[in-house]
């Protein structure tokens, strides 16, 4: 039933009331570039609430010439088109905390690619499958540019359960067209578009790696199968990228939203983002970020890409606080990526020279969590995939897994580089965690995840060089996190500890650096388990050799070299000046980090092309 008109009157009268109280200083509740444009021209922004928005307010957008476009129920959010000289009036509604521009997602390649590396065996998967831990009945949503059924996605032997079945078959009336065998539920968030199908080529490939069963490299005439960290998890198919791999921040806050409504129907209880943007703000007012932990407090593990920017030197040398958004978010896991150098075994792994260092920019948190194999990783691609088809450099030979195998491409495999990959194959590793211990919590789960990593085979130091340039490694916190996958330890903790846990959040740490002291210290959060002690202690997460104690001072960061201390001046020297993260003459986030390019501003985590590194080719 309709409002009486006679209604109306009144809640004019009362907006008008309201847009008569902005005032200049809520320019503090609008991001910088946002607030730095006097463009009478309206463009979409996210506008975050404290509390759910009333008519009232959603009314006094129209009241500024807005129109309102979406709402965004995980983090009380709209998204509306606002001309950003409009914006003051909007934010001095004390229930608004925070105006952001819809940020682009987008994505970029190049490169050569010549070999294949590993995936499940670095994480020492394998030994837990054998245990019967393969992800089943776990739902992993990926939220990426979609997914292509191909038969590595079907169902398994012996599979699915009548739950699976039950579900699936509930589902075919309602998703987008594609969803068959455990592809359980699709749906499409790109504007304009009609389908959850995958026009680009990265979210099949990151589905490969996490719920891939290798149906089509099994069998005697093969001597390799390409199988995922989960090969009989379910995917929730959440399409956010188009068909460049471009998005935006709504569509992925959109989708967030869906999974957690989703969870309990498909049992979802891990959310891969292999996707992210450049930080502009601190965790606790982007969107992204709030979204990543809206999900993780509805008992969702969220692991998200710490980005392919390390090659990245304008800070410093080094390439430290290149961390992407939503990895900054301490809620999250955050994985960086390791070249396997086409064995197996992790003696002989090194840092992927792209892959993304922490601190983050603005909070400073401690990134990343952990690392996994993601360069030159074969996955999946199916007919005409767009990937393969305009990169066709990049390629698995059939000889690389097929007995007498042809020294062709294949037509149902290829690789790509970087740290979605490497997220992708920690998702499954998750989805194989929670079906041998379903009573984990998120956080309790990147405990274990963290404290079982290992830290036995890294290098002290390692390095690229391209083009004359030299690109260093350290193997510190913000290099490496806790440590180097390993899920076969990590099942083995959560059968041991997984009841006797304690409580308390996983937040990583944040970095704080002292100018007196030369030293870098870990601020942790009081409620967080790193408190504990013994095994759960920020020790036991990060390894004696990550602390040092000096004086008054515990808990200092420390590399090779005391790393952010006196002796690597140059490691800190920019991260930490007075212009915080960006250095002296570069205080914008898009001129600094990003480059010049205002294109390059809205890059996701999509690095430029690393040819230096051993078999690197493209990062996705």
């Amino acid at each position: 039933m309709s409002r009486p008109n006679v209604r109306l009157p009144i809640v004019l009268g009362s907006l008008a009331a309201l847009a008569a109280t902005a005032f200049a200083s809520t320019n503090s509740k609008i991001a910088p570039d946002l607030a730095a444009s006097s463009s009478g021209t309206a463009q979409p922004v996210i506008i975050q609430y404290y509390n759910t928005p009333s008519p009232l307010e959603t009314g006094l957008l129209g009241l500024v010439g807005g129109l309102l476009r979406t709402i965004l129920s995980p983090i009380n959010a709209i998204v509306a088109n606002i001309a950003p000289a409009r914006l003051g009036t909007i934010a001095a509604d004390p229930n608004v905390k925070y105006i952001s521009p819809d940020r682009l997602l987008s994505a970029r390649d190049a490169g050569t690619i010549t070999t294949a590396e590993f995936t499940t065996e670095p994480i020492n998967a394998p030994a837990v499958w054998q245990k019967g831990y393969k992800g089943t009945n776990i739902g992993v949503a990926v939220i990426d540019s979609g997914i292509t059924p191909v038969p590595d996605l079907g169902l398994n032997p012996g599979l699915p359960s009548l739950s699976t079945v039950t579900n699936l078959l509930a589902s075919l009336s309602e998703v987008a067209p594609g969803a068959t065998g455990r592809i359980v539920y699709s749906q499409n968030f790109v504007p304009n578009e009609h389908d959850a199908l995958d026009h680009f080529g990265h979210g099949t490939h990151v589905a490969g790696l996490i719920a891939g069963n290798g149906a089509l490299s099994s069998g005697p005439q093969n001597f390799r199968t390409f199988t995922g960290s989960a090969p009989n998890a379910n995917l929730i198919n959440l399409r956010v990228l188009d068909e460049n791999g471009a998005g935006s921040d709504s569509a992925v806050i959109a989708a967030i939203g869906q999974a957690i409504s989703l969870k309990s129907k498909y049992n979802i209880r891990v959310i891969n983002l292999s996707l992210g943007r450049p930080i502009y703000e601190s965790y606790t007012l982007d969107p992204l970020c709030q979204a990543v932990e809206s999900a993780w407090k509805a008992g969702i593990v969220v692991v998200v890409a710490a980005g392919n920017d390390g090659r990245d030197l304008n800070l410093n040398p080094e390439g430290y606080g290149t961390i992407d958004a939503p990895g900054n978010d301490p809620y999250a896991l955050t994985v960086g990526a390791m070249n396997t150098m086409q064995t197996p075994s992790i003696q002989d792994d090194v840092i992927a020279s792209y892959s993304s260092k922490g601190p983050s920019f603005v909070d400073h948190v401690v990134k990343p969590d952990v690392v996994a194999p993601g360069n030159l990783v074969t996955s999946l691609q199916y007919p005409q995939d767009s990937l393969a088809v305009n990169n066709p450099s990049f390629f698995t030979l059939y000889s690389f897994y097929r007995v007498n195998g042809a020294e062709a491409p294949s037509a149902n495999y290829f690789p790509l580089s970087g740290t979605s990959m490497a997220t992708g194959v920690t998702s499954g590793a998750i989805a194989d965690l929670l079906q041998a211990a379903p009573q984990l919590t998120p956080d309790q789960t990147k405990a274990l995840v963290m404290v079982s990593s290992d830290r036995s085979h890294f290098p002290v130091t390692s390095s690229v060089t391209d083009q004359g340039l030299v690109y260093k490694a350290n193997y510190d916190v913000f290099t490496i996190g806790a440590g180097y996958l390993d899920i076969a330890a990590t099942v083995s903790a959560a059968l041991v500890h997984g009841h006797g846990m304690p409580s308390g959040t996983a937040m990583s740490p944040i970095a704080v650096y002292d100018d007196g002291t030369g030293q870098t210290t870990m601020v942790i959060d009081p409620s967080a388990l790193w408190t504990s002690s013994g095994l759960w202690s920020a020790t036991g997460a990060y390894g004696s050799r990550a602390f040092l104690t000096v004086g008054d001072e515990s808990n200092a960061v420390w590399g090779s070299t005391a790393l952010w201390g006196k002796s690597d001046p140059d490691g800190y020297t920019a991260l930490w000046g007075k212009t915080a993260l960006w250095g002296k003459n570069t205080p914008d986030a898009e001129t600094a980090l990003w480059g010049k390019d205002t294109t390059d501003a809205q890059t996701a985590l999509w690095g430029k092309s690393d040819p230096g590194d051993v078999n690197v080719s493209v990062q996705y």
